[in-house]
C-alpha cells in the first residue's frame, strides 16, 4: 500500500465541529486506500486524549502542542516574515516542519495531502522526492477574504486598528494561497462559490482549483432517534450551533438577539406561538455571547456533550451569519436532523437545497424574524423531512469526496 502523508493545521478528531469534521471525514477516506501518516498541531490541550482514537485509524500520529494566548501572538510575530501573513507564524512548529521535512527528504510518501493553506509552508520549499510525488491542498475556504471582510466590518474600540491589521493579513495570506496553490498540483476549496472566487483572485493557477463539497453523517445524525429533551424552557425554542469563541458566530447570535428576537416577541401572540427561546448552543463563548444571557430568553449552554438533544428538539434552528465562508456544518446538521432551518444567504452559501422548499433564506432583521415567525406558527409544515431528503441528495460523503479517488488514487 502506498503511503500519503497528511498535514494539518489543527487535529482532525473528535468530528465535532466545522474544520475537525471535514478534516475528519478526508482522512477517514484516504486512509481506506493509503498507509497514512498524520502531522498536525494541537491547539486544546484536551484534544491529546484523542490520539489514541486517530492512531487506530492512521500508521502513525505526529502532533504537537500550540500555546495560546499571548504566547500565540508572540509567537506569530517572532515567525513575522516581511509581507508574509500571521497566519504562518501562528501555526509554526520546529518540531513537526523538522519530522515533516525528514520524511520527505527520505521518499517516505508517494503523495501529500495538505488540509489548509497555514500548514503550506511546511512542504512548500521541499523538493519532491519520489520525483513522481502527488501533492494536493484543501485550502478548505478562502481564508484571505474572512479577514478582508473583517477589515470591512470594524468593530469595538480596536475596531480602526484591528482593520488595518486584518487588511494587512488578508493581502499576505492572498500571496501564501497563490504561492501554495501554484505549488501544489490541486487545490480543493470546500464550494463551488468558494473555488470560483479563488480562481477570480488567482487566475493563473484556475485550472487547477475545483470543488470538493462537505457532506453530513446521517447515521450519527439520525432524527428517529429517541434523544432526551435538553430543554428547560417550554417553548417555542430556536437554537444556533457553532464554536461560540469565533467572531462571525459571536456576530451571528448577537444580531439575533438584539435585532431579531424582540421581533419574534411581539408577533407571538398574534401568530399564536409564545415567546421563544433563543439556545445559543457551542463551546467557549465570548464575554460577549455569555452577556446575552441576561436578556430574556437568552439561553447560553457553553460546552455541551452533545449537540444532537439541541437540535432534535429544537422548534427552529437559525444560522443568522452575516459573515460566512464556505459551506456552514451547522446547517447541514440541522436539515439532516430534520429540522425547519432559517439561514442568511451568506450561511446558505454552497448548500445544495432549495429555498422556500427545504429552508428558509431570508436577509435583514425584519425578513429574518418573519421567517421564523412563519415557521413558528406552523406555516410550513413538512419542511424538515424535505430539509433531511435535500441533504440524502446532496450533500452524502461518498458522493461529496468522490473526486479524491480521480486525484489521489491508491
Amino acid at each position: 500500500m502506498k503511503r500519503l502523508l497528511f498535514l494539518a493545521h489543527r487535529i482532525p478528531y473528535p468530528p465535532d465541529k466545522g474544520e475537525k469534521i471535514r478534516a475528519y471525514h478526508i482522512l477517514r477516506t484516504l486512509a481506506s486506500r493509503y498507509e497514512v501518516e498524520l502531522g498536525c498541531l494541537v491547539d486544546d490541550p484536551a484534544d491529546l486524549r484523542h490520539l489514541p482514537a486517530l492512531g487506530d485509524l492512521v500508521g502513525r500520529v505526529e502532533a504537537h502542542p500550540l500555546p495560546g494566548g499571548v504566547r500565540a501572538y508572540l509567537r506569530a510575530l517572532a515567525h513575522l516574515r516581511p509581507g508574509g501573513p500571521l497566519t504562518r507564524g501562528w501555526f509554526h512548529n520546529d518540531r513537526l516542519a523538522a519530522w515533516v521535512r525528514a520524511g520527505l527528504e527520505a521518499g517516505r510518501y508517494e503523495a501529500v495531502f495538505l488540509y489548509a493553506s497555514a500548514v503550506a509552508p511546511y512542504v512548500m520549499d521541499v523538493p519532491r522526492t519520489p520525483a513522481n510525488q502527488v501533492r494536493v491542498i484543501d485550502f478548505v475556504d478562502v481564508d484571505s477574504q474572512k479577514f478582508a471582510a473583517y477589515a470591512a466590518a470594524p468593530s469595538g474600540l480596536l475596531g480602526p486598528l484591528l482593520a488595518r491589521v486584518h487588511a494587512r493579513e488578508a493581502r499576505a495570506l492572498l500571496g501564501l494561497e497563490r504561492a501554495a496553490a501554484a505549488a501544489f498540483d490541486r487545490v480543493f476549496l470546500v464550494s463551488e462559490e468558494e473555488a470560483s472566487l479563488f480562481r477570480s483572485l488567482a487566475p493563473e493557477v484556475a485550472e487547477k482549483v475545483e470543488g470538493l463539497e462537505n457532506g453530513v453523517d446521517f447515521a450519527r445524525f439520525d432524527p428517529t432517534e429517541a434523544w432526551p429533551n435538553p430543554f428547560g424552557h417550554p417553548g417555542p425554542n430556536i437554537v444556533f450551533t457553532g464554536a461560540m469563541g469565533y467572531r462571525p458566530n459571536i456576530e451571528a447570535v448577537t444580531w439575533f438577539a438584539e435585532a431579531v428576537l424582540p421581533l419574534l416577541a411581539g408577533r407571538g401572540p398574534e401568530r399564536g406561538f409564545h415567546t421563544p427561546g433563543f439556545h445559543i448552543v457551542g463551546a467557549n463563548p465570548a464575554p460577549a455571547v455569555r452577556a446575552l444571557a441576561a436578556r430574556p430568553g437568552v439561553f447560553v449552554t457553553g460546552t455541551v456533550a452533545d449537540i444532537r438533544p439541541y437540535l432534535a428538539h429544537a422548534d427552529v434552528a437559525v444560522a443568522p451569519l452575516r459573515i460566512a465562508r464556505g459551506i456552514q456544518n451547522k446547517v447541514l446538521e440541522a436539515m439532516a436532523m430534520a429540522r425547519p432551518v432559517v439561514a442568511t444567504p451568506e450561511a446558505f452559501a454552497g448548500v445544495r437545497a432549495e429555498p422556500g422548499r427545504d429552508l428558509l433564506v431570508a436577509s435583514g432583521a425584519e425578513a429574518f424574524a418573519e421567517a421564523v415567525a412563519s415557521v413558528l406558527a406552523g406555516a410550513h409544515p413538512g419542511l424538515g423531512l424535505r430539509a433531511r431528503a435535500a441533504m440524502r441528495a446532496g450533500h452524502d460523503w461518498a458522493a461529496t469526496l468522490a473526486p479524491l479517488e480521480r486525484v489521489l488514487p491508491g
